[in-house]
This record gives structure tokens, sequence and C-alpha cells, in this order.
């Protein structure tokens, strides 16, 4: 945008201009507390459980959205809804949860990144996209990122398997997002979310009913199942959809970036979990192989 088209712009579009960078920052942030919520509730929850709350309180924040446009959902449309929902909601999200039971939340925000470039791959591998050199160097040096990561320890623990739950998570985002591209598009975003989510919700019922936990739950648990449904998930999903129509998916992408910084910070602030030079050294090599592929696709 030049000065002269800045100038002749409605207010509006120059609070626009200012009002981006702060929604990008607080939806990383919003996302980057999504792991810390996770650490803090697993144990007490299990994964099940806790994942059952998040995709139900989710899908109730977003239902006027599929409300309105529930002319467009048929029922023959529900199926396929399940599956995409299973793929890119339900099992990513118990993974995560599982992750979070053991290792930091830093290292499920950071192996969350690898998402980018998974959704480049899947493209590649399944639907004839084209990737391109420095795209293929950018994801061979994301997997250098999570072999590094996946080799460090915490508190003299292996992270090793934990590492590896969130790259199948971020793995399975990559295909989810495919899907959605090739089977969903011209449906609203919005109704979109909160149909898998709500499907995501009834296919894990039967395990959250089955492992729910028998202790009494800490009131700490429940605030922080309840943020990472309704602001993580329900609300922050309105504020991306959002995002997109307002600057395109190119720009709200961008987000990625400061989801494992607000992760590690949120971690490292509020639980006092360490930030060790492994997770330094992984975080800045996928990091840095996701900004290279984006630069490679623009």
């Amino acid at each position: 945008m030049n000065s002269t088209t800045f100038a002749a712009a409605p207010p509006a579009g120059a609070t626009r201009a200012w009002q981006t960078p702060i929604d990008l920052a607080l939806l990383g942030a919003i996302w980057g507390a999504s792991f810390l919520f996770m650490r803090v509730a697993a144990d007490d929850f299990g994964p099940a459980a806790l994942v059952e709350l998040r995709l139900g309180l989710g899908a109730l924040v977003l239902l006027p959205f599929l409300w309105r446009a529930r002319a467009a959902f048929p029922a023959r449309l529900w199926p396929r809804l399940a599956m995409i929902g299973a793929i890119n909601s339900a099992v990513p999200f118990l993974l995560f949860a599982w992750a979070a039971q053991h290792a930091p939340a830093g290292v499920g925000a950071i192996s969350n990144a690898m998402t980018v470039l998974f959704t480049a791959l899947i493209g590649f591998l399944f639907f004839g996209e084209k990737i391109g050199t420095r795209r293929s160097v950018a994801l061979l040096a994301g997997f250098v990122g999570v072999v590094v990561l996946a080799s460090g320890k915490t508190a003299g623990a292996s992270i090793g398997w934990a590492v590896t739950a969130g790259c199948t998570a971020a793995f399975l985002y990559g295909i989810g997002v495919n899907l959605v591209r090739r089977h969903l598009s011209g449906l609203p975003p919005a109704a979109v979310a909160a149909a898998t989510l709500g499907s995501s919700a009834l296919l894990v019922l039967p395990f959250a009913i089955a492992q729910w936990p028998s202790r009494p739950v800490p009131l700490e648990s429940w605030l922080s199942a309840a943020m990472l449904g309704v602001l993580c998930t329900g609300i922050a999903f309105v504020m991306f959809y959002r995002l997109i129509q307002r600057i395109g998916p190119s720009r709200t992408a961008t987000v990625t970036y400061l989801v494992p910084l607000f992760g590690v910070a949120w971690a490292r602030w509020l639980l006092d979990e360490p930030l060790t030079l492994t997770m330094a050294v992984a975080g800045a090599l996928i990091l840095g192989s996701v900004a290279f592929s984006q630069r490679a696709a623009k």
C-alpha cells in the first residue's frame, strides 16, 4: 500500500492496518497457550476426557455459524465431515494431549509448526502439487529439526515419543488441510469447523466416558479445559477465519511462526518449564524451514 492509497482510505481501513498485526499476535498467543492448558489439565483428565471437553466446547461456540448455513450441509455430507473431523481434529488433539503428559508444553508447540511442511508434502505425494527444490530443502531442514528435538531430554527423561506424537498430529493436520481444500471448498469455513468439531466430539465420546477420571479434578484443570475449548478452539477459529477474510490465507499463515514462540514463553513464564538448548536449536530449524517454505511458495 502506497502513501496515496493509505491517505485516501477511510478511517476503518486505517484502523484495520494496525489492527491486523495485533490480531495475528493475539491469535498466536491464544494457540500457544493451548499447549499450556493441555499440560496443566492432561494428567487430571486423561487425553480422551480432555479432548472431549475441548471438542464439545469448541463446537458449541461455533454452532451459530453452522446453524446459519445448515441448508448447505445435507445428510449425505456428514460421513465425509466425520472422517475429516477425525483426521483433522479428534486424533491430533488426542496425540497432543498425550504428548502434554510426557513432555514440556513447548515441545508440542514446536512440533505443531511442522503442519505447514506436512501440508506441502501431502499435497505433493497424493494430490499432484508441485513442491520444488526450495521447498524440498525446507522439508529436509524441518525433519532435521524434528530429529534434534526428539533426541533431547528434560529432567533426564527422553521426550522422543512425545515428539513423535506431536509430529504425527501435525502430519494428520497436513492431510486434513488438503482434504478440506478439495472436498469442502465452497462451504462457510466456520460452519465446517463447527461440523467437524461436533462430529469429532461424538467420535471421542465413548472413549471419554470409558476413561473419565475417577478422582475429583482440581478447579485449575477444569478452568484449563474450559479455556482450551472455548478460547483456544472456538473463539480462535472465529478469529482465524475472520483474518483469512480480511488479509487472505497466505498472510494469516504467518501465525504459524508465533505459536511455538508463545507456547514456549507461556510454559516458561507460568509453569517454569525449561528451554533447553535442544529445543532452541530444533525450534530454529523448524521455524526457519517453515519460513523458507512459505517464501518458496510465494
